[in-house]
């Protein structure tokens, strides 16, 4: 059963991710339109600027789920190096906690405020505002999907407590530096 949620949880975080790098693009083209339009044709389009904000915003919100199921939105490495082993686990499910509350409100009060603005219309483009504003609880249920799903791994041990890429070891203690790792000196020859 278990398996089986953390198998549609990974189609929808990558639809989610995939939502958000297309919404990215769209936003960036756009972006780039507008300036073409204003500074080179002197004829600044009326749309571009509406519509690049309004794909920016679901970039972000679709984007969130990936975050919260790397736990990078949740990570405060110093906690996870000052807590003892025995209590990653516990210390996972209460930031889990808060983040599916604080989620679970934005779910909440997103569709109440999608609902409230169905009426009024993004300017210069005569399409409904709640298409901009659904993407906060689009978004945000997503990313519930992805807290639950990184909980249920880590308590089952199929992943690691803390942050993804972490220097948080399982113990608690921070990884010592690999030949990989980048060393910032202040000497022009690199030594540290």
């Amino acid at each position: 059963m278990v398996s089986r949620f953390l198998r549609l949880e990974d189609l929808t975080t990558r639809l989610a991710m995939a939502i958000a790098l297309a919404m990215l693009v769209v936003s960036v083209s756009l972006g780039f339109y507008q300036v073409l339009t204003r500074f080179i044709f002197n004829t600044p389009s009326t749309w571009s600027e509406v519509l690049s904000r309004t794909t920016m915003i679901w970039c972000v919100f679709m984007g969130a789920a990936a975050t919260f199921r790397g736990g990078y939105m949740m990570a405060v490495e110093l906690i996870y190096k000052l807590v003892p082993r025995r209590g990653l686990l516990a210390l996972e499910f209460a930031v889990g906690a808060c983040c599916l509350l604080v989620l679970g409100v934005l779910v909440v009060y997103g569709v109440q405020m999608t609902l409230r603005v169905s009426g009024q219309t993004l300017s210069a483009l005569q399409v409904s505002m709640s298409w901009a504003y659904a993407a906060i609880p689009v978004g945000s249920a997503f990313a519930m999907l992805a807290v639950m799903a990184r909980l249920a791994a880590q308590a089952l041990g199929q992943e690691q407590l803390g942050p993804e890429n972490s220097d948080v070891t399982p113990d608690g203690e921070a990884q010592p530096m690999g030949q990989g790792d980048a060393v910032f000196t202040d000497e022009p020859g690199g030594r540290p």
